[in-house]
């Protein structure tokens, strides 16, 4: 006998808590800050929040600043993680597994504990500019870019790659690996195996990790906070910024939307990417 479907009033019984559960905990918040955008100081409703947050010269730069450092970190995640992911997937080395089980744990790191590790390193006071001073008694060491938009950057690149190597790693492991040992008895070099071979094989891994990685750094709220970075001020730093250190809640609103709906924009992109590449 055929087992009968669930009533559709049934399931729509199981399907009501969590929707409920996620109408209270994500979208009424984001309800509150969508309407608190709409209620200047002056109080009633108003588009002017907005209009001032889009003429201040802080949100164009905020804006730019958030965008040049999300495409330049992901194309640097793009390129670091292809490389290192072709040598831990083709070039046989003891302790590859291990590596390869490492990245696993290393995406579960949260972003601080990496720009930490770099202040440890390279920070003022860090053992680079330590060993620096004590073997030519220089008041300062060389190493000051961590307080720049390119210590941002390279804590940026050092902290999601790994997200990029992950899907390539899966993509690799895919390969047959009988046409790189064809192509390589007939003479063909490893950058051209690399490009006929690995490389298009390789392309919706790095279009889904490239579209995640960027999501994630248009979004990155601690690095840029624990690197201390001067004149970087990025959207989710803005929002910080006029919430807690302006007051000004209205602005810090506008400015939330505004990054959600980037967000989410870029997001649908993703997924689109994710699913034809069948990720």
């Amino acid at each position: 006998m055929a087992r009968s479907s669930p009533r559709p009033f049934g399931a729509l019984i199981w399907a009501l808590p969590p929707v409920v559960l996620l109408a209270l905990v994500f979208l009424y918040p984001l309800a509150l800050v969508v309407q608190q955008s709409f209620q200047p100081d002056s109080g009633g409703t108003s588009v002017q929040p907005y209009a001032d947050v889009f003429a201040s010269e802080a949100f164009r730069e905020a804006l730019w600043t958030t965008v040049w450092l999300a495409v330049a970190s992901t194309v640097g995640c793009l390129v670091l993680g292809f490389v290192l992911a072709l040598v831990i997937a083709f070039v046989p080395f003891p302790g590859a597994k291990a590596v390869s089980r490492f990245i696993d744990v290393f995406l579960s790191f949260p972003s601080f504990l990496i720009t930490l590790a770099l202040l440890f390193v390279y920070g003022t006071v860090g053992m680079a500019n330590g060993a620096w001073t004590g073997v030519t008694g220089a008041a300062e060491g060389p190493f000051q870019f961590l307080t720049t938009p390119w210590g941002v950057l390279l804590a940026e690149i050092t902290y999601f790659t790994p997200f990029v190597m992950r899907p390539l790693l899966a993509a690799f492991s895919q390969i047959d690996t009988a046409q790189i040992e064809a192509a390589g008895s007939l003479g063909a070099r490893a950058p051209r195996i690399v490009r006929r071979i690995i490389l298009p094989e390789a392309l919706p891994a790095l279009a889904a990790g490239g579209s995640l990685v960027l999501v994630l750094c248009l979004n990155e709220f601690g690095i840029v906070l624990f690197t201390g970075a001067k004149g970087v001020t990025t959207l989710p730093m803005l929002v910080y910024g006029k919430a807690i250190l302006e007051s000004d809640y209205p602005g810090a609103c506008v400015v939330a939307v505004v990054n959600v709906l980037i967000s989410v924009g870029l997001y649908g992109l993703y997924r689109v990417v994710s699913r034809r590449a069948g990720a």
